[in-house]
């Protein structure tokens, strides 16, 4: 885990990192949110539509922006406000993403950073991108 502050963070810094996604992303996200649209939950129903598999749920993806922002950019001091996204390309279940983010801007007096960040899949295909806004908690001192 990263352990930027507002004061090590700097412009330009880049993180990133992969994850497959697995059949019980699906079975988590459905028992977390209660969402049980077929596109989700039925492969038969998700094929008529003109896919190759059940699709993952749009805000699994997103929680990867969580882990970027909480784990390694900024890391254990992130305080994520605000993570603005879009979902370009469907995600299937054995789908190897990357996740990556790179800071667009620092403002010191509110202790605030702007993060771009997207996922890509194994094809180097954009299925998602985000704009992180992430503030800073108090770093330990020695």
């Amino acid at each position: 885990m990263n352990t930027y502050t507002i004061e090590s963070i700097e412009t330009g810094m880049t993180a990133s990192f992969t994850q497959t996604v697995t059949a019980e992303w699906f079975e988590h996200f459905l028992a977390v949110s209660g969402d049980d649209n077929p596109l989700h939950t039925d492969a038969a129903f998700a094929k008529e539509q003109g896919y190759r598999d059940r699709v993952l749920y749009g805000l699994c993806t997103a929680a990867l922006y969580s882990r970027l922002a909480g784990v390694y950019l900024p890391g254990r001091y992130c305080l994520l406000q605000q993570c603005d996204v879009s979902f370009v390309k469907p995600v299937f279940a054995g789908d190897v993403l990357t996740v990556s983010g790179t800071v667009q801007e620092k403002d010191e007096r509110f202790a605030r950073v702007k993060i771009k960040a997207e996922i890509r899949n194994a094809e180097g295909k954009k299925v998602s991108r985000a704009t992180l806004y992430c503030g800073f908690l108090h770093a330990e001192t020695e």
